[in-house]
């Protein structure tokens, strides 16, 4: 019985396109079928790639699909994610990036994939996602993310003051050149190059982290997942950034948005003998003489 993925892949592939060609070939020898997103699609067939029969264009990912495999780094994981949206399809990332934390295998392991994938024996874990809320989010900006949301400054020197709230309550006036709400999935990303700490991505709770702040004791706060936060920013110019995930708009000073767990998650696929201490030891070189 043929069984069918969902694929979505970075298009800066190039030196990578032999492999990617034996990793459907492979796929397609398994049993496998794929509705591959058209953007991608568009872009192996543009290098003269012929993918296998089964493996058609698709604008939005089959509800079908029994996985969702994301081909490059953790940004097109990201995307991956944004793909994927509601359809509570689970996500496998292929690394044919940098680090790689979400896109942990390579194209060479598309038999273990596949018969991972036909046995059901790959581990789902579900990730936290985040939800930002404001009137003025530009018309269909997806407004959810999950790695971090982060409050930016704009193209100026000045600092930004970032009031922010827990579940109504106030916490801290940030000035700081911004301020990253991350998940602990994205704890490993913009919040650790900023001295977060690193979370075990199946956790209940979100970090609140300054960007280079104005005063030494202002330090990274671990919060639960459920209470809303407030953010009100204010700034000698007139305008700051919100960005989730990468994605960015522009708010105007004075106007304040909330973050919030999203009303729904995104499953991510492992085998069973990746745990996350490995992970961490191989990405970060831990114990490395």
């Amino acid at each position: 019985m043929s069984l069918k993925v969902a694929v979505c892949g970075s298009r800066h592939q190039d030196s990578y396109l032999e492999p990617l060609r034996s990793f459907f070939a492979r796929l397609a020898d398994a049993g496998f079928t794929a509705c591959v997103n058209r953007r991608f699609f568009n872009y192996l067939s543009d290098k003269g790639m012929r993918l296998p029969a089964g493996f058609l264009p698709a604008d939005t990912p089959d509800p079908s699909a029994i996985a969702a495999v994301s081909i490059g780094g953790d940004g097109t994981f990201l995307r991956t994610a944004q793909w994927v949206g509601r359809a509570s399809i689970p996500i496998l990332g292929v690394n044919t990036g940098h680090l790689g934390f979400l896109a942990h295998y390579s194209p060479d392991d598309a038999d273990s994939i596949a018969d991972a994938l036909r046995q059901r024996s790959f581990v789902v874990e579900k990730r936290m996602m985040l939800e930002v809320e404001s009137p003025l989010i530009p018309a269909h900006f997806w407004p959810y993310a999950l790695n971090e949301v982060a409050i930016l400054k704009e193209d100026t020197s000045s600092m930004i003051n970032v009031h922010t709230e827990i579940g109504d309550r106030f916490l801290a006036d940030y000035l700081a050149d911004g301020l990253i709400i991350a998940t602990p999935t994205g704890s490993t990303g913009y919040n650790l190059s900023v001295g977060g700490p690193i979370m075990q991505p199946t956790l209940d709770c979100r970090v609140i982290s300054p960007i280079a702040p104005h005063s030494l004791t202002m330090r990274p706060l671990v919060v639960d997942a459920d209470t809303v936060i407030k953010a009100t920013t204010t700034s000698r110019a007139h305008t700051y950034r919100v960005s989730l995930d990468g994605r960015s708009f522009v708010m105007t000073c004075g106007t304040d948005i909330s973050i919030r767990r999203a009303p729904f998650s995104i499953s991510v696929l492992r085998f069973p003998a990746d745990l996350f201490a490995d992970t961490l030891r191989q990405k970060l070189h831990w114990a490395v003489r």
